[in-house]
């Protein structure tokens, strides 16, 4: 039963409501007249705010607190709002976008459990240094000092997920919150931030005099010929470097540099699963991928090697131990930002600036001295590519994995085309096996590892690149945690393939059991019918029902002109544990 005081709050909000939908512009033909009787509030200025950002694209979902930002949002007409259904999709969204682009990716959502919603994208994308600008309503501002119906102070809540978090309280300060969030967004550490907006300030008029900030001409840092100079003492003194790229090559656009690093010193590279594609799998210097949960190919390379230089590395990316159990080795540490302590990432320099700009000055001091190398390892390519080799023509159903990996990437055939992977055993053998020769097109999240993610960052993905393949691939277990968003995907026009690998599982813990106690319990589930599900929402569905079948519909889907298409393809991970075992008998002596 509603309260007296309850229905006094309604009542006065409705009347409030009413107030503003009277000077809204919510029928065209109406729009010159109510336009002109329209009083410019903090909503509208928010928004002036966001399209002066550059902000041409927002996702989320309407709630009660945060209708008078999504009336300005349809007054003003410049940002294209995508309904989602779920926050976490709108959130994941906005990220993947963020992370193809490089420009801030923002999403909404209203308060209380709207807010809560969102808080996995934005943790995902602030430990992935992905730029994201979240923004959520919250209740008037006459309320929040008490306990009230769904107030959550989300100052709090969102304050440790992300680098800057704050709520608007004085119309005057908009301009100057909305910059900050998004310069704070960018910095040479970048990740997310979020606003809160009450409703209540939002429907405030907005001063006169506020108007956007004007925004600041980029900022490059360059390193000093000191800090040059003792990198190449480093460099000089050192028998076996390897080079370790990171996901920060491609946010800083050098990957062509990091090749010309290579190639200058004559050394291999190593890429995290968050890096791959930064350096091509086609060039003999490229190792392939470090950071798998057991003693992988690559990680011989590491224990050979004196020195690594670390480039657009960050150790959310993987557990720094797994390189430099000891703590013996000699790192150069290059990015955009120090990296934070840790016992096994003990750095003898940090570089910190522009990576393309110091990888020019590093390589033009190489040069001058001479330097280079002969260090290689051409028995990780061998077993590489005899691992890949050997399944190419694997008849067996359900699917081996490296079949399944193999027939991926003869479908994606351009080498362009984008595959987003999920978190699960996938992402293990994707890493691992897949061909990669540009960055940004195998998409992985190894920071948060995040499940879910890949079916809403794809629609994101169609629409920031319309007209280039995209693939996500998924478990069954991740498909279904935001399998709404193929409504989403289907109403916005999006152009995508989703490939569910189906072992009725959470194969990666079950994965990790039975290496932890040779048994697993409660991983197991049952699935829905995979392919009716997705032409429930108006995809195309396609159940794999032998190995020779996976090729061609994979193809044929990704070549196909529009819509929405969904594979199921049924996978056998008994490999799982004989990979474990393989990689134990591996000896690299000798």
């Amino acid at each position: 039963m509603t309260s007296a005081v309850e229905e006094q709050v309604q009542e006065q909000h409705c009347s409030t409501r009413n107030n503003n939908i009277d000077n809204d512009v919510t029928d065209t033909s109406h729009t010159a007249s109510k336009s002109r009787t329209h009083v410019r509030t903090v909503a509208d200025l928010f928004v002036e705010c966001l399209v002066n950002e550059g902000v041409k694209t927002m996702y989320g979902i309407p709630g009660e607190e945060n209708i008078p930002l999504m009336e300005a949002i349809a007054r003003d007409g410049r940002i294209r709002f995508i309904l989602t259904r779920h926050e976490q999709g709108a959130g994941f969204m906005a990220a993947t976008q963020a992370h193809l682009t490089g420009r801030p990716g923002v999403c909404l959502a209203t308060l209380g459990p709207g807010a809560l919603n969102l808080t996995l994208p934005v943790a995902q994308a602030n430990a992935s240094t992905v730029p994201l600008v979240a923004i959520c309503a919250q209740g008037n501002v006459t309320r929040l000092y008490k306990e009230s119906h769904q107030i959550v102070d989300l100052v709090s809540v969102f304050r440790p997920l992300t680098q800057w978090t704050s709520m608007v309280v004085e119309p005057a300060s908009v301009p100057e919150m909305v910059r900050k969030a998004f310069s704070i967004a960018q910095r040479n550490r970048p990740g997310a931030t979020c606003l809160i907006l009450p409703e209540d300030v939002a429907e405030m008029p907005a001063p006169e005099d506020a108007h956007p900030l004007p925004l600041p001409d980029p900022m490059d840092f360059a390193p000093t010929e000191d800090t040059i100079a003792r990198a190449v003492d480093i460099i000089r003194s050192a028998k076996h470097p390897i080079i370790l790229a990171g996901n920060g090559v491609a946010r800083g656009h050098a990957e062509n540099r990091l090749l010309e690093l290579a190639e200058q010193l004559n050394v291999p590279v190593a890429t995290t699963f968050e890096g791959k594609g930064v350096i091509s799998d086609r060039i003999p210097l490229a190792l392939g991928v470090v950071g798998f949960m057991r003693h992988d190919y690559e990680n011989f390379a590491f224990d050979e090697a004196d020195l690594i230089i670390a480039v657009g590395f960050s150790i959310q990316q993987f557990d720094p131990k797994k390189i430099n159990p000891n703590d013996d080795k000699t790192i150069i540490h290059i990015n955009t930002f120090i990296e934070d302590t840790d016992a096994h990432y003990s750095t003898a320099l940090n570089i910190m600036g522009n990576i393309d700009a110091t990888l020019k000055a590093l390589i033009a001091a190489l040069r001058e001295h001479r330097i280079t190398f002969g260090v290689s390892h051409p028995k990780i390519h061998e077993l590489l590519t005899d691992e890949y080799d050997a399944y190419l023509h694997d008849d067996s159903f359900p699917m081996k994995p490296q079949r399944i990996v193999a027939d991926t990437r003869r479908a994606m055939e351009t080498g362009t085309d984008i595959a987003l992977v999920d978190t699960g055993a996938l992402k293990m053998w994707m890493a691992r096996l897949y061909p990669t020769y540009y960055s940004n097109t195998c998409v992985i999240d190894n920071s948060l590892s995040t499940m879910a993610w890949t079916l809403p960052g794809a629609v994101s993905a169609s629409l920031e690149h319309p007209g280039r393949p995209v693939l996500a691939v998924m478990g069954d277990g991740s498909f279904m945690m935001n399998v709404q968003e193929i409504e989403t995907a289907v109403r916005v026009g999006a152009r995508i393939v989703i490939l569910v690998w189906v072992d009725e599982a959470y194969g990666l813990i079950k994965w990790k059991m039975d290496i932890h106690d040779g048994a697993h319990e409660y991983v197991d589930f049952n699935n829905p019918d995979v392919v009716a599900l997705g032409m429930s929402f108006g995809a195309k569905g396609h159940l794999i029902e032998s190995a020779d079948e996976l090729y061609p519909v994979l193809r044929a889907a990704l070549r196909s002109g529009s819509g929405i298409d969904i594979i199921a393809c049924p996978v056998d991970y008994s490999e799982n544990m004989k990979l474990i075992d393989k990689l134990g008998e591996v000896d690299f002596s000798g």
